[in-house]
C-alpha cells in the first residue's frame, strides 16, 4: 500500500486512526516554516489600498468610541450634578452630542466590516487558487504519493480554517489596540492612582495567553490532520468504485466504522480546542468585572486620604475600564486565533514551499517540426523516487529507436517497466540516467507544455468527467465545434452509439463514466485524443480490461486513430500488436528481444512463451 504523504512532502505509512503514539508525536507540532508571519503579511500586500481606508476608518471608529465615557464625566458633574442643580441644557448638548458619536461610528462600522470582508476573502480566495494552481504543477510521483483526500483537505479545510482570521484580524488588532491605548490614556487622565489599580495583573494574563496560544495551536494541527484523515476516508469510501467495492465484499460497516472512528477523534479534538483557553478567559473575566468594586474601594481609600476624587471621575472611570473590558478580551482571543491559524498557514506553506521535480529549464527550447513524430531512448536507467534505495532500477540502460510514423509495441511481463516508458516519453517522471530525446532533442531542454501538445495518451483506466459527452471530448480542443466533434466520435466508432442516447452528445456521463460501458468510454477517451490530433499516439493497455466485442470494436477504433502517426503501444494482449512494425520485449527493467511478431515466434524466447500462453487461454 502507498504511503500518503506526511511533513514536508516526504511518504509515510499510514497508521490506524485512532489517535495513536505515532500520531500525537507527529502533530506535535506544525511545519516549521521560516518568516511565517511575514509571509502572511505579504498576502495582504495586492490589498493595500483598501487596508488602508480600513485602517483609517478603524482609528477614526476607536477614537470616537472613547469619547462617550469622557463625555459622561460632564454629563454628571456638568448636568446633573453641577452646584445649583441640574443643567438641562447642557446636559441635552452631551446627550445629543454621545447619540451623534454613536450613530457615526456605528456606520464607520459597517464600512470597515464590509472592508475587511472583501479584502479577507479575495485573500483567502486568491491562496486557494495559487494553492490549487501549484499543486498543478507537481509531478506525477507526488500524487502518487498523497492521498487525493488529504490534498482536498489543505485546499478546503486548511484555507477554510484561516477565513475569519483572513477576515478580521485586521480591523479587530487595530481597533482593538487603539481602543485600548485610547482607554488607558483615558484612565491616566482621570486618575493615575485608578489606572494602577486596574492594570496591575495584566502582564500575567498576557503571559499566561502565550502559553494557552501554543497549546491550541497544537490542538489545530492535531484537528486538521484529523480533518484530512476524515476527508481522504470520504473521498475513498463514497467514490463509485468505493462503494461498489464495499458492497462487493459487504464492508460497509467497517466503512462506516473507520469514518466513525475518526469522527470520533476529531469531536475529543474539536472539544479540547473549544476548551482550551475557557478556564484562562474564565479568569479573565472575573478579574476584569472585579475591577470596578476594586475602584470603589480604592476611590474610598483615596477620597478618605484628602486626593480629590468626583462622582463623576468615578462613574467616567468605571465606564472606559469596562470599554477597555471588550477590546482587551478581543486583542486575547485574536493573539491566539493568530497563534492557532499559524498551524493552519504553516500547512498551506508547507505546500507551497514543494517544489516539483519537473520543471522547464531557463533555455527550454521548442521542437523541431522537421523531426516530428521521431522518439529516442538512449541508455534510459530509471527508478521510481519512492523506490528502496538497494531495489533493480524500474528501467536499465535502455536504448530504442521509434522513427516517424511507426507502429511499435511494448510487451512483457506485469512489473516489467512497460508503463514507465510511456510516462518518460511526455517528461511525466524524470530520467535517473541517460537521456529520452523527442524530435531529435532531449525532452529536458523542451517545454512540457510544448512537449505534451504533441503527444496523445490513451490508457487502460479512462477518466471521464462528470459532464456531458460532449464537454469530454472538448477537453483536448476547447473551441471544437459539433462537426469537429461528431467526425472524431465517428473515427472512433462512437457516433452511432451516442446518437442512440436520449440527449446525443449532450448525456452526462456520470462520475468516471459509469453510465458508460468500458468498451464506450474508452472509444470517447480515442475520440477526445483525435480532436488533439497529436503525431505521437501513446497507447497504455487500452484494450486489456475490454470483452473480447469490446476489444474488437476498440481496436478498430485504435487502428484508425494511429493511422499516420507515431503510435506507441504498451500492450498486455498480443493479439493487438500483431501487425506492429517493431516490438520491444520488456523483462525486469531491460530490453531482452526486439523485432516483428514472425520474427520473435520463430526465436522462441519470452516473446514466443508469452504468445503460446495467451493462444492457449484463448483456445
Amino acid at each position: 500500500m502507498r504511503g500518503q504523504v506526511g511533513q514536508y512532502g516526504k511518504p509515510r505509512t499510514r497508521v490506524s486512526s485512532g489517535d495513536t503514539a505515532a500520531q500525537r508525536a507527529e502533530n506535535a507540532s506544525a511545519p516549521r516554516i521560516p518568516h511565517l508571519m511575514r509571509r502572511i503579511g505579504e498576502l495582504f500586500r495586492p490589498h493595500r489600498t483598501a487596508l488602508t481606508i480600513t485602517i483609517v476608518l478603524v482609528l477614526i471608529s476607536a477614537g470616537l468610541g472613547v469619547l462617550p465615557p469622557l463625555l459622561t464625566q460632564r454629563a454628571f458633574d456638568e448636568g446633573l450634578f453641577p452646584p445649583g442643580g441640574p443643567n438641562v441644557p447642557v446636559l441635552t448638548e452631551i446627550v445629543l452630542i454621545m447619540i451623534g458619536l454613536w450613530v457615526v461610528s456605528a456606520g464607520l462600522n459597517v464600512g470597515q466590516t464590509y472592508l475587511t470582508a472583501t479584502v479577507g476573502n479575495k485573500v483567502m480566495g486568491a491562496l486557494r487558487v495559487r494553492l490549487f494552481e501549484h499543486l498543478q504543477r507537481m509531478e506525477l510521483g507526488f500524487f502518487t504519493r498523497t492521498k487525493t483526500g488529504v490534498i482536498q483537505s489543505r485546499l478546503q479545510n486548511d484555507v477554510g480554517g484561516v477565513a475569519g482570521v483572513l477576515s478580521n484580524t485586521i480591523s479587530s488588532v487595530i481597533g482593538n489596540t487603539v481602543t485600548v491605548i485610547a482607554a488607558f490614556v483615558s484612565m491616566l487622565v482621570l486618575s493615575w492612582q485608578l489606572t494602577l489599580v486596574a492594570i496591575v495583573l495584566l502582564p500575567v494574563l498576557v503571559i499566561a495567553q502565550r502559553r494557552v496560544g501554543q497549546v491550541r495551536a497544537r490542538i489545530a494541527t492535531k484537528t486538521q490532520e484529523s480533518l484530512s484523515e476524515m476527508t481522504a476516508i470520504t473521498q475513498e469510501a463514497l467514490s463509485v468504485s468505493g462503494i461498489l467495492l464495499a458492497k462487493s465484499f459487504n464492508r460497509q460497516g467497517s466503512e462506516v466504522q473507520r469514518y466513525a472512528d475518526e469522527n470520533q477523534r476529531q469531536i475529543r479534538l474539536q472539544v479540547s480546542q473549544q476548551m482550551s483557553g475557557q478556564w484562562f478567559f474564565a479568569i479573565v473575566n472575573v478579574f476584569l468585572s472585579v475591577i470596578p468594586a476594586i475602584v470603589y474601594l480604592a476611590s474610598a481609600y483615596l477620597i478618605a486620604g484628602g486626593v480629590d476624587v468626583t462622582a463623576g471621575t468615578i462613574v467616567a472611570f468605571t465606564t472606559v475600564q469596562a470599554r477597555l473590558t471588550f477590546p482587551l478580551m478581543g486583542l486575547m482571543r485574536v493573539a491566539l486565533d493568530l497563534q492557532t491559524s499559524g498551524a493552519l498557514f504553516a500547512r498551506i506553506f508547507e505546500y507551497l514551499d514543494l517544489r516539483p521535480a519537473i520543471t522547464d529549464r531557463a533555455r527550454a527550447g521548442t521542437i523541431d517540426a522537421d523531426a516530428l513524430g521521431r522518439v529516442e531512448f538512449d541508455h534510459v536507467t530509471f527508478r521510481y523516487p519512492d523506490a528502496p534505495e538497494d531495489s533493480a532500477p524500474t528501467l536499465d540502460d535502455v536504448s530504442f529507436t521509434v522513427e516517424r510514423g511507426r507502429f511499435v509495441a511494448f510487451v512483457g511481463p506485469s512489473g516489467a517497466g512497460k508503463t514507465t516508458v510511456s510516462y518518460l516519453i511526455p517528461r511525466f517522471h524524470e530520467v535517473g540516467g541517460g537521456r529520452v530525446l523527442f524530435a531529435g532533442t532531449d525532452v529536458r531542454e523542451l517545454e512540457q507544455d510544448e512537449l505534451v501538445r504533441h503527444i496523445g495518451i490513451v490508457s487502460q483506466e479512462t477518466y471521464l468527467f462528470h459532464a456531458t459527452i460532449a464537454e469530454n471530448l472538448r477537453y483536448a480542443k476547447t473551441d471544437a465545434t459539433d462537426a469537429e466533434l461528431e467526425a472524431a466520435a465517428r473515427a472512433a466508432n462512437i457516433h452511432d452509439t451516442i446518437a442512440r442516447f436520449p440527449d446525443g452528445y449532450d448525456t452526462v456521463v456520470g462520475e468516471r463514466g459509469y453510465r458508460l460501458s468500458g468498451g464506450e468510454k474508452q472509444r470517447i477517451a480515442i475520440a477526445r485524443v483525435l480532436l488533439k490530433d497529436p503525431p505521437v499516439l501513446i497507447l497504455d493497455e487500452a484494450t486489456s480490461a475490454l470483452d473480447t466485442v469490446s476489444e474488437r470494436i476498440v481496436q478498430g477504433a485504435l487502428d484508425s486513430a494511429s493511422r499516420g502517426r507515431t503510435t506507441i503501444a504498451i500492450a498486455h494482449r498480443l493479439s493487438t500488436i500483431l501487425d506492429a512494425d517493431e516490438i520491444f520485449v520488456v523483462d525486469r527493467g531491460r530490453i531482452v528481444e526486439r523485432g516483428t511478431h514472425g520474427e520473435l515466434v520463430a526465436a522462441g524466447g519470452v516473446y514466443a512463451g508469452l504468445y503460446a500462453e495467451q493462444r492457449a487461454a484463448t483456445a
